[in-house]
């Protein structure tokens, strides 16, 4: 069975995360700081043909009464640049708390400055492919 892989897309960064080979657990493997929706691209297809991802799932930012605003285009701008650059099947997971959730756990870790800065992103990821693999489970 194929891996599934998170993605939490950013301007700045983008967190990854990828699930165990039963498709149970998942886990942040890092964020990518390549800068521009074509290089983070091309960066996260070359991880999910690395890990043998058959799914890449990534966060869609939806406002709070479900609709999609202006965040939630870019996002399928870069999935739909994304989908030309992989064979891995593309999904989406409403992630209007992921975010906040990520905040909260560091927040409980006392997680502060620079560290919070490098594995918030990570942490959005995990919890958006957990989130997914959770909803997902057979």
């Amino acid at each position: 069975m194929q891996r599934v892989m998170g993605v939490d897309y950013g301007d700045v960064r983008t967190g990854i995360a990828l699930s165990d080979a039963n498709r149970f657990l998942a886990s942040g493997i890092g964020t990518i700081k390549e800068g521009g929706m074509r290089a983070t691209a091309k960066k996260v297809a070359a991880l999910a043909k690395e890990h043998d991802a058959g799914i890449i799932v990534i966060g869609l930012p939806k406002n709070m009464d479900g609709s999609e605003g202006a965040s939630a285009q870019k996002i399928r701008a870069f999935a739909e640049l994304l989908g030309g650059l992989t064979e891995a099947k593309i999904d989406f997971l409403d992630e209007r708390v992921s975010t906040m959730a990520a905040h909260q756990i560091l927040n409980m870790t006392d997680t502060r400055g620079q560290k919070r800065k490098n594995v918030v992103d990570t942490l959005s990821a995990e919890i958006i492919l957990q989130n997914y693999l959770d909803k997902n489970s057979v």
